[in-house]
């Protein structure tokens, strides 16, 4: 494992991140106590020191089980947890982004982590009421106490990123180290403004799902899975039971059987390949699942693959990009053909083709 620098600071992460949402079985398709053990354990021996979960995860044993696990070697470890999901539906202000969430949530995941400190905390989602002045704020005085090194926001639009950004600076007050979103071969329309942001931001992006569900493994083509899984439980995953996503697989298999590895690696390499800011969050439920992920490590896509992977799941970038590739040349004159006005490294590759 090699290790990153997150976002515009001086902490080392690995270049991968184990998510631990799968450690506990409370939502019936988690890993029990020894696999997520065992997992966890070879995601460590194999260098990885990046570790994220939050607090409604299989209803909190996902960050005990992870504090039992961290145990004397917390400091060793860079965890990662988030807040702002409902954990008490007869009370109003167990959920949202305001002072009041943030300030008792972060105490409660402490307890439960059994560490007097996060080293990078979550907005889990922009609850679209808190003025983002207040949350910003009061992230920066968790900061400030010593119980938060570090701060970002997860599942919310570039523009109230954006806001947050600037707000810190003016304000001086603590910056975002990263953001984290849904992203991989199915699901990019993220390349329309959120990775744009991240890169101009000096953003680290942490992708979930990265494997749509397991969509990207291929296992659903031959309709061959068991029917213990997330995509047939979980709601939300339901978006990739669709013949686009199916048709992308395909093409993830066929790749996968040209470079010998298996499609899972094929798709999170693909993700590593589009910007170095790039940190897949790999979640498991066996130690199989585990090492195969890892062996991504390993694997570069070449440009033809990388090219049919990027036809098979192009999404249309909206206005305003394609307008301006488009009538760049048309409006602004000679002097901007070497505007680079291309989404990502894979978008940019498919445009000096042409």
């Amino acid at each position: 494992m090699q290790y990153k620098l997150l976002g515009a600071t001086g902490l080392r992460v690995s270049e991968l991140c184990l998510g631990a949402m799968t450690f506990g079985e409370d939502w019936d398709w988690g890993a029990n106590r020894e696999t997520s053990q065992a997992i966890f354990e070879a995601f460590a021996e194999a260098g990885g020191n990046f570790i994220d979960t939050a607090n409604i995860y299989t209803n909190g044993t996902s960050e005990k089980m992870l504090g039992e696990l961290v145990g004397s070697e917390r400091d060793r470890f860079v965890i990662a947890t988030k807040y702002t999901m409902m954990m008490n539906p007869d009370d109003p202000n167990s959920s949202g982004n305001q002072r009041k969430n943030l300030m008792r949530s972060l105490e409660a995941s402490l307890k439960r982590l059994n560490t007097d400190y996060i080293d990078l905390y979550w907005v889990h989602m922009w609850d679209t009421v808190t003025p983002i002045e207040e949350t910003m704020r009061a992230l920066d005085d968790v900061v400030r106490s010593g119980k938060v090194m570090y701060i970002g926001i997860s599942d919310a639009p570039a523009w109230i990123i954006s806001r947050a950004q600037t707000l810190a600076e003016l304000k001086n007050m603590t910056t975002l180290a990263a953001v984290q979103l849904e992203y991989n071969l199915v699901e990019r329309t993220v390349e329309r403004d959120l990775l744009p942001m991240a890169e101009d931001l000096n953003l680290s992006i942490l992708d979930w799902s990265p494997l749509g569900g397991g969509v990207l493994t291929g296992k659903y083509l031959n309709n061959d899975s068991d029917q213990d899984n997330r995509l047939n439980k979980a709601e939300y995953f339901q978006h990739y039971k669709v013949d686009r996503a199916m048709q992308i697989a395909q093409v993830v298999v066929d790749v996968a059987r040209e470079v010998e590895c298996s499609a899972a690696q094929v798709a999170l390499a693909w993700i590593r390949q589009q910007s170095p800011r790039h940190i897949p969050i790999i979640g498991a439920r066996s130690l199989a699942h585990l090492k195969d992920n890892l062996g991504c490590l390993d694997i570069t896509l070449s440009d033809d693959q990388l090219m049919r992977l990027h036809a098979a799941s192009e999404v249309d970038p909206g206005f305003a990009l394609k307008f301006l590739r488009r009538l760049q040349n048309l409006f602004l004159g000679a002097a901007t053909e070497t505007l680079d006005l291309s989404l990502h490294p894979t978008s940019k590759m498919v445009l000096d083709r042409k």
